[in-house]
């Protein structure tokens, strides 16, 4: 019997960006959300406009809602960052725009450039910060809107204390 999962076997769509179907109107699926976060930071008329920088605590700028799903801009001066967190019952995409962000789970710990996505299911917890010393930019597609983001303890990832915020993110 054959072991391989689909992933193994065609590999990360993300990482093939030719392969991915133009975004629809409304999307539905994983794909259609990661493609329409690349539509969006292609065409920085959408968005650059828009971009504020706060230094006592990150901005944040709903850029976009749609049927079961929100799209979030948010900027990142030097040292700011999300915590260790998930995202509820809310499925993502994490996009960079501009900048460098690290991201933390109690796995791995990655670089996030321009261009670079992160696509997470409910209950993923993971850290966002900018440690580096230029500001960033990022985009965020919740599914379902964001509705909750329980904060993990560093200690122990699977503490969690519900912090409920229905109208805008306060993490990544």
């Amino acid at each position: 019997m054959n072991s391989d999962s689909d992933l193994q076997i065609a590999g990360d769509i993300l990482e093939v960006p030719h392969l991915m179907q133009p975004p629809r109107e409304h999307p539905a699926t994983v794909a259609e959300f990661a493609g329409l976060a690349r539509s969006i930071a292609a065409d920085r008329s959408q968005w650059e406009h828009l971009v504020r920088y706060d230094a006592v605590s990150r901005w944040y700028h709903r850029l976009r809602t749609g049927p079961g799903y929100e799209v979030w801009l948010l900027s990142w001066v030097p040292g700011q960052g999300s915590g260790l967190h998930d995202h509820g019952p809310s499925s993502g995409v994490l996009t960079v725009l501009t900048g460098t962000l690290t991201e933390r789970t109690p796995r791995a710990t990655r670089a996030l450039r321009p261009g670079s996505q992160r696509v997470f299911a409910p209950g993923y917890a993971h850290e966002v910060i900018n440690d580096t010393l230029e500001p960033a930019v990022s985009l965020h597609i919740y599914s379902p809107g964001l509705t909750e983001m329980p904060m993990h303890s560093a200690r122990c990832a699977s503490t969690t204390t519900p912090a409920r915020n229905p109208s805008a993110p306060t993490t990544a």
